[in-house]
């Protein structure tokens, strides 16, 4: 079964073309500026060998058209039809309390992505343009969503609820949601594969650190709390994101300012985290490099980027009452070798060890870095959030 993966952003859509029965990527990319000048689409063959295609492409219908249209090509592509593609799944940011699992796309489901967009104004509308181009494109063709959100459904209300008046939370769904939720799923089971180990009797904190980041507990197979909240701003500081914050920061700003909702909360998520504090970059490997020409914003930054990843991990630990497992992964964890080290000697009072000549030299590979006597199990799982998607779309395709 050949099942295509789409992740449509605001002015952008990532692709993966998965054959499921031999796990191979046929094809994979991603078109860029949609909507803005020089827009192109980045693709990379079955071989490996990376293209680059430049076009107008105004919005996302006309995106997805150069994707199947890069798909088929006898020069580039991987099939010699759209016939060929068994399924469509997407990622859809937030499914809000209405989807708990991933589902086939109907026009109910629609709708209730629809009902979500005042909680998610700025991602679920591009997904729901990715939905409706496939269905322009290719009517015939069973289509599924898998929602960043789901996983973190069976958090109990004493970790999602705000302490805020609880009318507010009936009558607009403001509670904690948490995102990433494919990644922590997919990493989380991973590593349990990789261990050997039960999924559904661990006690495990996966860690996403990447320029979005979140870290999430979970128990027995289910998230029981996660650092994202209402919006992905909560939780860690980020790349640009500031991550918590006093709520009273926020107001002061905008009467100190004179600035209104939409410019603070562009503050907040897009200048602000690792690129605010430092005023260099929100890209990890400029902020080391910075830190080591002696740039002490930037080395507090990253002190302050480590130190919100280990309160977040140790307070999971308390609420887990242990761990079994920590899982490093994202674009930082699965690559940044002093975060992982700094992270797990704060953790050494509770028997954590890692071997450092191996943590030294592991970058992107699904490695054990705890060693034999480690109290916890330590490893690195590169996430896969495409393949989860395509695995999902294919159970609910076959039933």
């Amino acid at each position: 079964m050949k099942i295509l993966v789409l992740n449509c952003g605001s002015s952008s859509v990532k692709y993966k073309l998965l054959d499921m029965q031999t796990s191979e990527t046929l094809g994979q990319g991603g078109v860029e500026k949609i909507g803005m000048k020089g827009s192109f689409l980045k693709h990379t063959r079955r071989d490996g060998q990376k293209v680059i295609l430049k076009g107008e492409i105004l919005e996302h219908q006309t995106a997805v058209e150069y994707i199947l249209g890069v798909l088929t090509s006898p020069k580039h592509g991987a099939i010699a039809s759209l016939d060929e593609i068994d399924a469509v799944g997407h990622r859809v940011v937030h499914g809000g309390e209405k989807f708990n699992s991933s589902v086939l796309i109907t026009d109910e489901v629609i709708q209730k992505i629809v009902d979500c967009i005042d909680i998610a104004p700025l991602h679920n509308p591009p997904n729901l343009s990715g939905i409706t181009a496939v269905s322009d494109l290719m009517p015939a063709v069973p289509q599924v969503a898998v929602f960043d959100t789901a996983f973190h459904q069976t958090m109990p209300a004493k970790a999602y609820m705000y302490g805020i008046p609880y009318q507010l939370y009936t009558k607009y769904g403001i509670r904690r949601y948490g995102f990433h939720g494919t990644s922590h799923r997919y990493v989380s089971r991973r590593a349990c594969e990789f261990l050997g180990i039960n999924y559904e009797k661990s006690k495990i904190i996966t860690a996403h650190i990447g320029n979005g980041a979140s870290i999430t507990a979970i128990e027995n197979g289910k998230s029981i709390d996660t650092s994202m909240g209402f919006t992905p701003i909560e939780g860690l500081m980020m790349g640009t994101r500031s991550g918590d914050v006093d709520l009273g920061v926020v107001t002061f700003l905008m009467e100190k300012e004179m600035i209104g909702s939409a410019s603070v909360s562009t503050l907040f998520n897009k200048y602000s985290g690792v690129l605010g504090v430092s005023g260099v970059s929100s890209d990890m490997r400029d902020i080391e490099k910075a830190i080591a020409e002696g740039n002490e914003r930037a080395r507090l930054a990253l002190e302050m980027y480590e130190y919100r990843i280990k309160k977040y991990i140790g307070s999971y630990i308390a609420a887990l009452n242990g761990v079994d497992v920590l899982v490093f992964t994202g674009g930082v964890g699965e690559n940044q070798v002093l975060l992982r080290h700094n992270i797990c000697n704060n953790l050494s009072f509770m028997g954590v060890k890692i071997d450092n000549d191996l943590n030294a030299t592991s970058r992107g590979t699904e490695i054990l870095l705890s060693t034999p006597d480690s109290t916890v199990k330590v490893v690195v799982i590169p996430t896969d959030e495409e393949f989860m998607i395509a695995s999902d779309t294919m159970e609910i395709v076959k039933q």
